[in-house]
C-alpha cells in the first residue's frame, strides 16, 4: 500500500458579478506540505463567462487567473507572491478576498498521487 499523503485544496472561481455572489469553477488549486508541492490547474470557460453579461473585461479575466498558475509555480513572472515559500503562496492564493476571482475554503485530504488527485477534483468540480 502506498503512502497517503496529507494535502488541502481549494477551488478557484471566477464572480463574473461579485455583488449577485454567483460564481464559475475554474480551477483546483492543491497543497502538501510534507509532499512540499503547490499544484493549479485552470480552465476559463469564456461561453459560460459570457453568458452572464459580466462587465469584466475577459482577457483581464483570464489573465488574473493564469497568474494562480505561474505563482504556484514560483515562476518570476508571477510577480512577488512568486517568491514567498511554498506554503505563503498557497495562503496568500486562498485569503479571503472580495474580487471577481476567489477561492474556496480550503479542504484537507489524504491521497497517494497529489497528480491524479488534482486531476479528479477537476475533472468534478471544474469541468
Amino acid at each position: 500500500m502506498q503512502d497517503r499523503i496529507l494535502y488541502e485544496y481549494a477551488v478557484i472561481r471566477i464572480f463574473p458579478k461579485v455583488e449577485r455572489e454567483e460564481f464559475i469553477n475554474a480551477g483546483i488549486l492543491i497543497y502538501s506540505k510534507p509532499a512540499k508541492k503547490l499544484l493549479v490547474k485552470t480552465y476559463f470557460n469564456r461561453q459560460k463567462f459570457d453568458s452572464y453579461h459580466s462587465k469584466l473585461d475577459p482577457d483581464e479575466v483570464e489573465l488574473n487567473l493564469k497568474s494562480f498558475e505561474l505563482i504556484a509555480a514560483g515562476d518570476p513572472d508571477g510577480g512577488p507572491i512568486a517568491k514567498m515559500e511554498i506554503a505563503e503562496r498557497f495562503r496568500w492564493m486562498t485569503a479571503v478576498r472580495s474580487s471577481c476571482i476567489q477561492t474556496s475554503r480550503p479542504h484537507p485530504g489524504f491521497s497517494a498521487d497529489l497528480e491524479k488527485t488534482i486531476e479528479r477534483l477537476f475533472e468534478e468540480l471544474v469541468l
